[in-house]
Order: structure tokens, then sequence, then C-alpha cells
């Protein structure tokens, strides 16, 4: 389950709720059936959970941070080493193993950090933007692990600012602004909710108002224009009637388009258009 919303939405509260570490002003919440409030250490028992920010010990090794984790978790001396051994063969930490974990790339302490919310194989494990910071080497080492999570059956709940993440990961997304859900479904449909856009690309720049009108008259929305890339774009609730009426227009108008489409949308288009605000200009 991903979980997207602009700065301020709610996400890391909700996280907080759901992990135990706020107590909610009012409602009812229950992970895994249990209350939050009423059975907090039921409810700790049943997650693991990775934050924004490596919280792996860095004088401790990679070994040492997991073995430890399982005594604190009561599991007995020989066990524990058997689960850390686990755990760093299933993300691939093994050569680095005896290794202290500060010198470990950001996308090895990454999967640390994975490896350790699953210490105790917690059913649900909480990811609140666990890729932020990381260069793309290791973002893509991060979703590998993610996804070798899912596909082992282990059930993910995922705060992220980076849309093409929640695209590529979720199964379900749900989108929250200003405490409230505002939209829920696949990534597939909730594209399809936001319909199609027409897209052109015109030769000339002085020819780009011209485009953006014949833009509107076809599709009845504001376009945007993007003068550098001569490029104008506007929401086409009807696609291909809409592409056949803006070619009609451009032919009238006699501009010269170098190409002109339909686009569907994207999770960006989503965002933006549910929240009203750039995503990618919050996470900057």
């Amino acid at each position: 389950m991903g979980l997207l919303g602009p700065n301020g939405a709610g996400k890391t509260t909700l996280v907080k709720i759901l992990t135990t570490l706020l107590e909610p002003d009012s409602g009812r919440v229950f992970v895994n059936g249990r209350s939050v409030t009423e059975e907090p250490e039921k409810v700790r028992s049943a997650i693991g959970m990775a934050g924004q920010y490596s919280t792996v010990d860095g004088v401790l090794t990679g070994f040492e941070n997991l073995y430890l984790l399982a005594k604190l978790r009561g599991v007995g001396r020989r066990r524990a080493r058997r689960v850390a051994d686990d755990l760093l063969s299933r993300f691939r930490l093994t050569a680095v193993a005896g290794r202290q974990a500060g010198a470990y790339s950001g996308g090895m302490r990454r999967r640390l950090d994975l490896a350790a919310a699953l210490v105790g194989a917690p059913p649900l494990v909480v990811l609140d933007e666990p890729t932020t910071g990381l260069d793309p080497e290791s973002r893509l080492d991060t979703w590998d692990a993610v996804g070798e999570l899912v596909a082992g059956g282990t059930t993910i709940l995922l705060t992220t600012q980076y849309l093409e993440e929640a695209d590529r990961l979720a199964d379900r997304i749900t989108v929250i602004d200003r405490g409230l859900v505002v939209a829920e479904g696949t990534s597939d449909e909730l594209k399809a909710a936001a319909g199609n856009r027409l897209v052109m690309h015109v030769a000339e720049e002085h020819q780009l108002d011209a485009a953006a009108r014949a833009a509107a008259r076809a599709t009845g929305a504001t376009p945007a224009v993007d003068r550098r890339a001569r490029r104008v774009e506007a929401a086409a609730a009807d696609g291909r009637a809409a592409l056949g009426r803006a070619l009609g227009a451009l032919e009238g108008e006699g501009i010269e388009v170098l190409e002109i489409g339909l686009s569907r949308a994207t999770l960006d288009d989503v965002f933006l258009g549910l929240t009203g605000r750039a995503a990618r200009r919050e996470a900057a």
C-alpha cells in the first residue's frame, strides 16, 4: 500500500499513530486486529519499521546490529545468530557482515535497515520515505529489496514523495491531503480517472499561442504551455474526438506541428490534480 501526499498532509503523523509512537486525538485505529491504544505492545510485536533516515548503529557490524535486535525481540542466542545470518544473506550483505555499518554505502545501509525491520518476521512492515537522500543506484537497490519482501508475503505500508516509486512498487495507492483521503485505487485506476492529455509540439515558438488556442477549443480545458520545449498540453476527456478537433483547428490556423497525440495521465498528473500542488516541488 502506497501512501502519497504533499508535505504536511499527515503521512508521518499517521505512521506514528500506526506504530504507537503517537496517540490519536480521536477515532479508533487497529493494526493486525489490535488496537493501538489498548494493546500497544501487541501492535509493536506485529510490525517492523524503517524510517526516513538510517537508524542502524554505525559502530556495530552488520551482523551485530541484527543480532542485537533479535535479542531485544526476545529471541534466544543461537536462534538470534541464525536470524541475523539469514537476513544478511537475503539482503546480499553476507560479504560485509563483519564490517562496521558506518562504513557501508548508502544502499547497503538502507538494505540493513530493511533487514532490521524484518527481525522477528513481522506480518506488517512500515517504510516511511525509505529512499530519501539516496543516490539513484541505491534507490534501485532499495526498490529491488522491497519487491523481494512483497514477493515473499510481507505486507508493506510505504510512504513516499517519489511518485515513480509508488507507481513501481505499490499494488494500491492512497492519496491524502490535509489529513483526509482524497483518492484510493491501483495506479492504473487513478491514472484512468485522470483521463488522457492532448500533447502537441510546434515548429516555431511564435506559433505557441495559436496552438494553445486550438488546444483549448479542441478540449475545453486550459492548456499548459512549455515555451522552451515548444509544447502545448491539455486535458482531453474525450480522447480521440479531441485529437480530431485539434487537427482541424491547427490546420485552420496554419500551424506547423512536429508532433501531436494523446498521452495517458501520469501519477504526477493525478497527484497535481488531486492536491493542487507539484509533487516534485514539494520533494525538493
